[in-house]
C-alpha cells in the first residue's frame, strides 16, 4: 500500500486540454492520499527583506529549498508537487521522503540564517489532518507543451498549512540533525534581469484567491479565460524570450549562489562558476546550447496553481488595464481578492540537473513580484 502510495503523483495521467477546460473538469482531478504530508517554507518579513533590495536574495533561498526537496526525491525515484511562491515554496510528499526533506530543509534554513541572516520557515503538516478540518486538496498533472508538466491543484488545504505553520504558536519541528548533508546540486541563478520581449512590454506578477472554496474551479476558469482573451495564449504572454537572456557574471551575483548551495564561500566553486558562466557565451552559440534555450522558455515556471492562481504574464499596460477591469468586477461581486505588481523586467532561479531534458526555471518579477502582491493580497483578506 504504501509503495504504491509513495507513487500517487508519479502515475497520475498528464492532461492536454486547455486549462480553462481543466479547470472544470472535476473528474480528471484526485484526492492526496491522507497518509502524505505538507511541507512548506518561507521567508519571515519578506516584504522588508525585499524593499532592503534583497529581492533576488529572496528568490535564491525560495528555489534553494526547492533544490534541497527535489534531490532528496530525485535519488529515491519518487515524484512530488511542488509550487514556486517567490518568498517561499510548498510541496506536497509521500511518507517516504518526508523525514529526509525535512532535515535537509532545516540545515538548508541554518545555512540561509548564517549567510544572508534570512528566517526560514519551515514546517510540516499531514494530510491527514488537513481533511480532519475540512479542507480539500485535489490534484492533476497539466501541460500546455510538450516537455513541461505543472500540478493543478484545487482546494484550500494548502493555504490552511501555510497559516498554521506561519502562525506564531507553531513549533518548528526540531533541530537539523548533525552528520546530514545538504545536496543543492544543479541550483543557479546566472541570468540578469530579463527584460519583456518587446520594449513596450511590462512584467505582471499576479496573484488571484478565489472567496468561495465551493465555485473555485469555476472562478478559476472565469480568471484564466480572461488572461487567454486579453493576452493570448500562454507563448503569447510569456515574459522569457531568448533574444533577452542575459548571462550575469558578476562575483557578488554568483558568490550569494555559492553561498546558498555550500552554506559558506567556496572559493574555487565561485571561480569555477564563474568561468562556466563566461565559456556560457561561446555554449550558447551552438546547436547544443541553442535548443537549451528554446527548452530554457519552455520550461520557466509561470504559472502556479495552488489553490491561488500565481502567475507571471508579459503585454502591454492596456492589456493590464483590460484585465483590472474585469477582475474588479468580480471582486466587487464578492467572488475573488486579486493583486497585482508591475515590474519592467523579471527575474529567473534554475535548477539544471541536465542541460538536455531534465531543468526547471522559476519566474517572478523583478523587484519582488509575487511577495509584493501577497503583501497586498493579505492587507485585502484582512479587511474582510
Amino acid at each position: 500500500m504504501s509503495a504504491s502510495s509513495d507513487l500517487f503523483y508519479s502515475r497520475l495521467p498528464v492532461n492536454r486540454i486547455p486549462l480553462s477546460e481543466l479547470l472544470t473538469e472535476e473528474h480528471l482531478f484526485y484526492q492526496v492520499p491522507d497518509s502524505w504530508h505538507v511541507i512548506v517554507t518561507d521567508i519571515k518579513g519578506s516584504t522588508a527583506v525585499v524593499q532592503k533590495g534583497l529581492h533576488e536574495t529572496v528568490n535564491l533561498v525560495a528555489t534553494g529549498s526547492i533544490v534541497a526537496v527535489l534531490n532528496i526525491c530525485f535519488k529515491a525515484n519518487i515524484t512530488v508537487p511542488f509550487f514556486f511562491g517567490g518568498d517561499g515554496a510548498s510541496f506536497i510528499v509521500p511518507p517516504a521522503v518526508k523525514d529526509a526533506a525535512m532535515a535537509a530543509l532545516l540545515l538548508y534554513r541554518n545555512n540561509t540564517r548564517e549567510n544572508f541572516n534570512i528566517e526560514l520557515r519551515t514546517g510540516v503538516v499531514d494530510v491527514k489532518e488537513i481533511y480532519a478540518r475540512g479542507h480539500a486538496l485535489r490534484i492533476c498533472k497539466f501541460t500546455s507543451s510538450g516537455n513541461f508538466t505543472i500540478p493543478i491543484l484545487l482546494g484550500n488545504g494548502l493555504s490552511y498549512a501555510e497559516k498554521l505553520i506561519k502562525g506564531d504558536d507553531y513549533r518548528f519541528p526540531g533541530q537539523a540533525p548533525g552528520g546530514n548533508e545538504l545536496d543543492l546540486s544543479g541550483m543557479q541563478c546566472r541570468w540578469d534581469k530579463i527584460k519583456p520581449p518587446e520594449n513596450h512590454y511590462e512584467v505582471v506578477s499576479l496573484i488571484v484567491l478565489s472567496t468561495d472554496d465551493a465555485k473555485q474551479s469555476q472562478t478559476f476558469q472565469q480568471v484564466i479565460s480572461y488572461i487567454d482573451e486579453i493576452y493570448g495564449t500562454p507563448e503569447k504572454r510569456q515574459p522569457i524570450s531568448i533574444s533577452k537572456l542575459r548571462l550575469k557574471a558578476s562575483f557578488t551575483k554568483l558568490g550569494s549562489e555559492i553561498r546558498a548551495r555550500f552554506g559558506s564561500m567556496k572559493i574555487f566553486s565561485l571561480i569555477q562558476a564563474w568561468l562556466t558562466t563566461t565559456l556560457g557565451y561561446i555554449y550558447f552559440q551552438t546547436k547544443t546550447g541553442r535548443t537549451y534555450l528554446t527548452r530554457l522558455v519552455e520550461m520557466s515556471d509561470t504559472l502556479v496553481i495552488d489553490g491561488k492562481i500565481n502567475t507571471v504574464i508579459t503585454g502591454t499596460p492596456q492589456q493590464r488595464q483590460l484585465l483590472e477591469e474585469k477582475l474588479n468586477r468580480l471582486e466587487q461581486a464578492g467572488e475573488i481578492f486579486y493583486a497585482i505588481y508591475v515590474s519592467k523586467e523579471s527575474v529567473m532561479s534554475c535548477y539544471v540537473r541536465d542541460m538536455k531534458d531534465d531543468h526547471i526555471h522559476f519566474v517572478d518579477g523583478a523587484g519582488g513580484g509575487y511577495t509584493h502582491a501577497a503583501g497586498v493580497l493579505k492587507l485585502k483578506c484582512r479587511k474582510v
